[in-house]
């Protein structure tokens, strides 16, 4: 289990929680599988698909996976099936799916014959998850925000100019995580400073096959010549993240990428629901300008944010790329009365 959640870690966070499987073979691990992103294989597809590549006798193995095998057909058909179809007679998972649409997958499993254990790292792998856990709690999207900055956290000059903080291949991999993305939004004020596309674009302007839906968020009208109207897109007329978010649940979006500009991402911030930060560190120093958060109501040291690096950084080009977790908050023990001597 402890290897299925590494390989977990390997994958991206948005719509779909990080999952991670194993296939152990003659007491060994014989494969190693983690769901790479919407509409690609399950983790337990494509661990089974590898042990089987290897000739491993999958009638006698078992299947190790950091959450309960789906059941119900998505984007790629239940993984309840590909267990089944394989010949697999025992699995082992951490913890039960929450979703309505996909839980149920252990039951569907005991009635076929097969044995089926869980709670093996519960914790462990509920932790992997908490955000995501939270956000389908709470029935709204996913929320990665992202900013690219300079190293004294500024997103813009004192003039304004902006353009470009960061260089080509951060900027090009910006366009890849809005095209993983279901929507991205920017509050009016980005708006109307930037006329922004909104679009997942290639490195030569092209449009990416994946194009999310493109949101603005605040009370200002969008103006008839915006950039953003030349594909699909909606005003949502609020400054409140929880209606935004609600809104946009409602419209079947289920990770949302927040742009900009600083008071949005802000006030997304200091609702604790940004789920993934996502920030592109660039070698500029610029002394003064546009911060990229203003005041998320921290007041004294104590208080302080904590995030947690999902992965190593990455160098791209001159700029560096960091992505964040917040740390999941433990509540404290309760206090264990003391007994007199």
């Amino acid at each position: 289990m402890r290897a299925a959640l590494d390989a977990a870690r390997t994958g991206q966070r948005g719509a779909n929680p990080l999952v991670g499987a194993a296939v152990l073979a003659e007491g060994r691990v014989a494969a190693l599988g983690w769901h790479r992103g919407a509409g690609a294989p399950h983790a337990e597809v494509e661990a089974l698909a590898q042990a089987r590549r290897a000739g491993n006798d999958l009638s006698r193995a078992t299947v190790v996976v950091t959450l309960e095998p789906c059941h119900h057909h998505g984007r790629t058909g239940p993984c309840t099936q590909a267990i089944l179809e394989a010949g697999v007679r025992r699995v082992v998972y951490a913890t039960e799916d929450p979703t309505p649409r996909a839980r149920g997958g252990a039951q569907a499993l005991r009635r076929c014959g097969l044995s089926v254990v869980s709670g093996l790292l519960a914790r462990e792998a509920a932790s992997l998850n908490h955000r995501w856990l939270r956000a389908v709690a709470q029935d709204r999207p996913f929320v990665t925000a992202k900013v690219a900055q300079s190293l004294d956290g500024r997103t813009a000059a004192v003039d304004a100019t902006s353009q470009w903080i960061t260089g080509v291949q951060a900027r090009a991999h910006a366009h890849q995580l809005r095209a993983r993305c279901d929507a991205v939004l920017v509050g009016t004020g980005t708006l109307l400073a930037d006329d922004p596309r909104l679009s997942a674009r290639d490195p030569q302007g092209r449009d990416l096959p994946d194009q999310p839906l493109r949101v603005v968020m605040g009370t200002t009208e969008v103006p008839p010549g915006a950039a953003l109207r030349s594909g699909r897109w909606c005003h949502l007329r609020t400054r409140d993240p929880h209606e935004a978010l609600a809104q946009l649940a409602g419209q079947g979006v289920r990770h949302l990428l927040v742009e900009g500009g600083a008071r949005v991402t802000t006030a997304f911030l200091a609702q604790d629901l940004v789920d993934s930060l996502v920030v592109y560190q660039a070698p500029l120093l610029l002394g003064a300008g546009a911060a990229s958060v203003a005041d998320i109501g921290v007041t004294t040291l104590t208080q302080a944010r904590r995030l947690e690096l999902d992965r190593e950084p990455v160098r791209l080009g001159e700029d560096v790329l960091l992505e964040l977790s917040p740390v999941e908050r433990v509540p404290p023990a309760p206090a264990v009365p003391s007994v007199p001597a």
